[in-house]
């Protein structure tokens, strides 16, 4: 499908590529990846043809379609749906010619051609790509003007995924997407028919949808069978090997060397140190995988605050009086809670931790919020509030005016400038770079709560496992909005649902909210002219469903569990500190505090304790009554 040879590329003085080859098979699905600036997007341009490569580096396979999103639908008053169906440009074509075709001959061909090309289910399955990522039926009849930025380019994704090409090549696909719709386009790819080439840092979506990875490393091309985290693997091993290999090398390159440093002048031995001392010259050593150094992410721990740190009672949230977004929202947040927001974009999910910041306040009911909480808030749209001329050491000084230059320089340092970016201006830096430097900026002085809204958007694979090291390593609250489920399982132990106008918990994991989504992207198709449920089929399930129903209880039942356990093992630590040596008489202020947080905790697992036994009663009773 795909042939890359020999290529070599320069932008001014940086080679992006230096000989580099690589074949792709027709129905290859394969995740691309490589450090960001490495080069990924300039080869997709290559291979679209917009960017020159000179010569036939790259070629095809002959007739190949490709495909690809290159910006966002334009803003016209077409429908969502007539925009998307308008990329498949045969059938478009072959409509108009059918409206005005004379010849009975040509009017057979286009009809014959039509049904080839399954264009009496276009309106179905075009809408129903819609659907997946996440446009209503209404939406999809509405102007794409109506839309925003972001929006109109999951229409743009959707028209090349309708047109179906040869080779679709996609260029961090996910971004523009939230968590259920990064779902339903792995499912998607994944039983996509033709060839695929995604330029992704998502590290679900390359483990899920892919079956081989192109790694682009030092201005070269290799292509790995398997998934992300098997190629990742074989690295890890290929490096050990090389490590083990070139240890014996040079074990035995110093006995060698030993050898002729010690006969080298000795006449009887002198012929045997000049045979070691080739052996020398032709000793190899092995090339081990590259391995570049990830600048990590430190965030400043906070003093510990007694329980809750945030509490939402009965609140009504959104943005205009007697329009709430969400409705009658109680929940509470503690210092340990490491917290991901599920739901669909739209929902909620930036309304409801605009008003736990205080961004907005609430329509209805209180945010009650500790007096001396600090709150660090990322979004995206923040990162254009940098000041674009100023560089990384000029937004530090103004957090530290007091501070003499060596100082300022390094706390530049600690957010990750060093000598060679601190003096760049932000509007030089890459995504990344900005978005690092803002996560360093709002960090800086130390904060309870991090609230994160979608903040692996501009980064890139090592550096989004820098920040989850980061983020496990940091000791206060986290509160996470991301479309990245890897990000969301192994930094979260905590989930809520916002959706239908509420916020509230989920008791289930990230694999129960997976099979969720994929469940209700099967329920509309029945609608797109899929066989309707066989109703008499419902009563043989009857029971299967009943042992289905208590799943939910018991998740909860374990989760209510946990939490008391996670209270009890933070009333231990409490008490180890209060069981400290002198105490009372070194500082009493301290001892006074930690008693006061003591009471608070104590009425905390008081509650916790029985709402667990509440559920559990209620996953009891519901057993007993299915057996």
């Amino acid at each position: 499908m795909l042939h890359i040879n020999d290529l070599t590329y320069r932008i001014g003085n940086r080679l992006l590529f230096d000989q580099a080859t690589a074949a792709i098979a027709g129905g290859w699905k394969v995740g691309f990846i490589g450090r960001n600036g490495s080069g990924k997007s300039t080869l997709l341009k290559m291979i679209k043809g917009e960017t020159y490569a000179g010569g036939e580096e790259i070629s095809l396979r002959k007739g190949a379609r490709l495909g690809g999103v290159d910006q966002e639908a334009p803003a016209s008053e077409k429908s969502l749906l007539e925009t998307v169906l308008e990329q498949d440009r045969e059938r478009a074509a072959l409509i108009a010619e059918a409206e005005t075709a004379s010849d009975p001959h040509r009017i057979a061909e286009i009809q014959i051609r039509l049904a080839d090309i399954d264009a009496h289910s276009a309106e179905a399955r075009a809408g129903s790509i819609l659907s997946g990522l996440g446009f209503s039926a209404h939406d999809q009849q509405r102007p794409c003007s109506e839309f925003s930025g972001g929006w109109r380019m999951r229409v743009a994704l959707a028209g090349v995924l309708f047109a179906a090409p040869d080779l679709l090549l996609l260029d961090e696909p996910t971004n523009y997407l939230d968590l259920e719709g990064v779902i339903w386009l792995e499912n998607y790819l994944r039983r996509y028919p033709y060839t695929t080439l995604i330029v992704s840092h998502d590290r679900d979506l390359l483990n899920n949808a892919v079956t081989h990875i192109l790694a682009l490393e030092g201005g070269k091309l290799s292509v790995h069978p398997g998934t992300y985290d098997e190629y990742e693997r074989r690295r890890a091993e290929a490096r050990a090997h090389a490590a083990s290999f070139n240890a014996r090398q040079e074990a035995r390159r110093r006995h060698m060397q030993a050898f002729v440093d010690r006969f080298r002048y000795k006449a009887s031995k002198a012929k045997q140190a000049q045979s070691r001392l080739k052996m020398l010259e032709k000793l190899e050593t092995a090339a081990e995988p590259i391995s570049e150094r990830t600048l990590p992410f430190h965030f400043p721990n906070p003093k510990p605050m007694a329980p809750p740190i945030v509490r939402v009672v009965e609140a009504d949230l959104g943005y205009e009086e007697g329009k709430p977004v969400l409705k009658k929202v109680s929940l509470r947040l503690d210092q340990d809670d490491r917290i991901a927001i599920l739901g669909p974009n739209g929902e909620g999910k930036s309304t409801l931790v605009k008003a736990i910041s205080g961004r907005i306040p609430p329509l209805e009911g209180n945010v009650y919020k500790h007096k001396k909480l600090q709150i660090a808030y990322f979004a995206q749209h923040q990162v254009d509030e940098l000041k674009p001329k100023n560089s990384a050491y000029d937004h530090v000084r103004e957090l530290i005016p007091d501070a003499t230059e060596a100082e300022t320089r390094s706390a530049t340092a600690r957010l990750g400038f060093g000598p060679d970016k601190a003096d760049t201006a932000v509007e030089k830096l890459s995504g990344g770079e900005k978005a690092r430097l803002l996560l360093g900026l709002i960090t800086f002085h130390g904060a309870h709560l991090l609230i994160l809204d979608e903040p692996t958007n501009h980064l890139d694979i090592h550096s989004r496992e820098a920040l989850i090291d980061a983020l496990n390593d940091f000791q206060g609250a986290v509160l996470l909005i991301t479309h990245d489920a890897h990000l969301a399982a192994t930094v979260a132990d905590r989930l809520w649902l916002v959706k239908d106008g509420a916020a509230a918990p989920y008791d289930g994991d990230l694999a129960d909210y997976r099979e969720l989504v994929v469940a209700a992207n099967k329920t509309p198709s029945a609608k797109n002219g899929e066989k309707p449920t066989d109703h008499k089929q419902i009563s043989r399930k009857s029971a299967a469903e009943a042992r289905e129903a208590l799943a939910p209880l018991k998740k909860s039942a374990e989760a209510a569990e946990a939490r008391v356990d996670q209270l009890n093992a933070t009333l231990s630590r409490l008490d180890e500190a209060l069981a400290e040596p002198g105490l009372y008489e070194k500082n009493l202020a301290r001892a006074t505090k930690l008693q006061k947080e003591r009471a608070a905790l104590v009425a905390a697992i008081h509650q916790a304790e029985e709402t667990w036994i509440a559920v559990l009663e209620k996953y009891e009773q519901a057993k007993a009554a299915t057996n």
